[in-house]
């Protein structure tokens, strides 16, 4: 059918001259040969890579040198600050979410196959204009984090996982993960996990704004992880000491959170290096802190995930065990009842708001009593 011209299109989005993309190799040459700088972002995929070796008229194993970083900072700058109508996007993104997630929590009964609610929570997401915005992760298997096998039967007994989002007609993303008890009665145990879990979420949640760092409140959500376990009688100790040197990532072995937007992990591609970490912040070698995406302070507009989780991993535990690593902190006999547990995960994305934040979209169900009543009907 009949459709709006690329010069069209361009000026809606503010372009006023626009040229035919067959002239761009020989303007790219022609720029080149006067010693003008081209300026490009990591290719991150492998088309995009043969493209700019063509139109740039170099070999693969040399496009790096045309990455630039100064265009990767002005990038980031502009899509780190969310205005309004990114955040109806995101939000509009998130209202979809909570009938995925909603779904996936009346659906988690003894008896139903994890693929039955992936592809529910996957035509949720469809239906409502945009795809998932990454697989769906959904598995009792939680304690492995980015689980995107659904072949298990859901068992009486055993948690289930649910790490999923969408996208908004204009590409905004979603991702939220939310944790429940196959057949909506949690365990004496399972309780007690998930409410040190869902502290470390809320509180985490509750320090958020301008000038805070998203390590420091990393940090925060591993003390409160730590001292929950040793409430438990699983970690001992000075909490401190463990989390300074890294003990606790037994339990919490990623980050808080990232930055969303167009993307999932929003600019990824472009290096973490300068969408989470910045002069005043450096990434840390350390198992477990290493792992987190973010460490900079947040600014009024960021969009960011909070998402502390719990997992009980038998092969990382027995490695540790082994090498007999922090047994000062970790009482690994403890440990042994938890090893068919899995893991809990519970993320909301959030705004940085001028003097705090604000949890965006929908609420979804993430307390024991309000999972436990949806989950009765």
């Amino acid at each position: 059918g009949e459709q709006p011209s690329v010069s069209d299109r361009a000026a809606k989005a503010g372009i006023v001259e626009t040229r035919p993309s067959a002239n761009l190799r020989d303007d790219l040459l022609s720029a080149l040969k006067m010693g003008r700088k081209v300026h490009i972002l990591p290719p991150y995929r492998g088309d995009h890579l043969l493209y700019l070796a063509g139109i740039l008229d170099e070999e693969l194993s040399k496009i790096g040198a045309f990455i630039s970083e100064e265009f990767i900072k002005a990038v980031v700058s502009m899509r780190e600050i969310k205005d309004e109508h990114e955040v109806q996007q995101i939000e509009q993104a998130i209202d979809t979410a909570w009938k995925m997630h909603t779904t996936f929590m009346r659906m988690a009964q003894p008896g139903t196959w994890e693929r039955e609610i992936a592809g529910a929570m996957e035509g949720i997401a469809i239906a409502d204009g945009g795809p998932v915005s990454f697989p769906v992760i959904l598995s009792m298997d939680g304690q492995i984090l980015h689980n995107h096998y659904h072949g298990n039967l859901l068992k009486e007994g055993r948690l289930v996982i649910a790490d999923a989002g969408c996208e908004s007609p204009l590409h905004y993303a979603s991702d939220i993960t939310r944790t429940v008890p196959v057949g909506g009665k949690f365990s004496q145990e399972q309780k007690e996990i998930y409410e040190i879990v869902l502290k470390a979420n809320t509180e985490a949640i509750g320090m958020i704004k301008p000038g805070v760092t998203n390590r420091e409140v990393h940090l925060a959500a591993a003390m409160i992880i730590a001292e929950g376990l040793k409430g438990l009688g699983l970690m001992r100790g000075n909490m401190r000491e463990a989390v300074s040197q890294g003990a606790h990532a037994l339990f919490f072995p990623h980050g808080i959170g990232h930055m969303l937007g167009l993307d999932v992990h929003d600019m990824e591609n472009l290096g973490e290096k300068y969408v989470g970490y910045d002069d005043s912040a450096s990434r840390s070698d350390q198992f477990g802190l290493a792992y987190l995406r973010m460490g900079k302070a947040y600014k009024e507009g960021f969009v960011i995930t909070i998402e502390p989780g719990i997992y009980f991993i038998p092969a990382l535990i027995d490695k540790w065990q082994q090498e007999k690593k922090f047994e000062e902190f970790i009482n690994y006999q403890g440990l042994d009842s938890y090893r068919s547990f899995g893991g809990i995960r519970i993320e909301d994305d959030v705004l940085v708001t001028e003097d705090g934040h604000r949890v965006l979209g929908k609420p979804i169900p993430k307390s024991v009593a309000e999972i436990e009543e949806l989950m009765s009907y």
